[in-house]
């Protein structure tokens, strides 16, 4: 399985980096991982926050292939157990489904356009995250779905 995950910004906090990079390593036996990192643009009026919206999402739908299946961190999304994240994994390899592209937009959200290009939303909480902490949870998240679908130890 192919995953890849696409977020506006950079981690600069090194205890963050160290976190991802330890999950993304866990992974290696269990999927390819990759992390797209694209340069948020700044709003300096929000006037014009439908704009730079559209412009991210262009961005963002670039580096996403017709067939790939995508899931959207939405606050608007469906809030799935860790259970079930990792059968609908599963499900989607089952399914042929070669590669997941999730994506973490910016402090504003996502363009209409990718939402709707999402074929899942996916809400992480009803609480508010740093987009750098959300990059580390769903990392996690998505190592235990591996551990889960393997029957490993790790998930209790």
């Amino acid at each position: 399985m192919n995953i890849k995950i696409i977020a506006l910004g950079k981690i600069k906090e090194k205890f963050l980096k160290d976190g991802i990079d330890e999950f993304l390593k866990r992974l290696l036996p269990y999927a390819s991982v990759e992390i797209i990192e694209l340069s948020p643009i700044e709003i300096k009026d929000d006037h014009l926050i439908d704009r730079v919206l559209d412009d991210e999402g262009e961005k963002i739908l670039s580096n996403i292939k017709p067939q790939s299946y995508v899931i959207t961190l939405e606050i608007q999304g469906k809030m799935l157990s860790s259970e079930e994240l990792a059968g609908k994994i599963e499900s989607l390899t089952n399914d042929g489904i070669g590669e997941i592209v999730f994506v973490i937009g910016s402090s504003f959200g996502l363009s209409k356009n990718v939402s709707e290009r999402a074929n899942f939303r996916l809400s992480m909480s009803k609480m508010t995250f740093l987009h750098q902490f959300a990059r580390l949870i769903l990392v996690e998240q998505i190592y235990r779905a591996f551990k889960i679908i393997k029957g490993e130890t790790y998930h209790k």
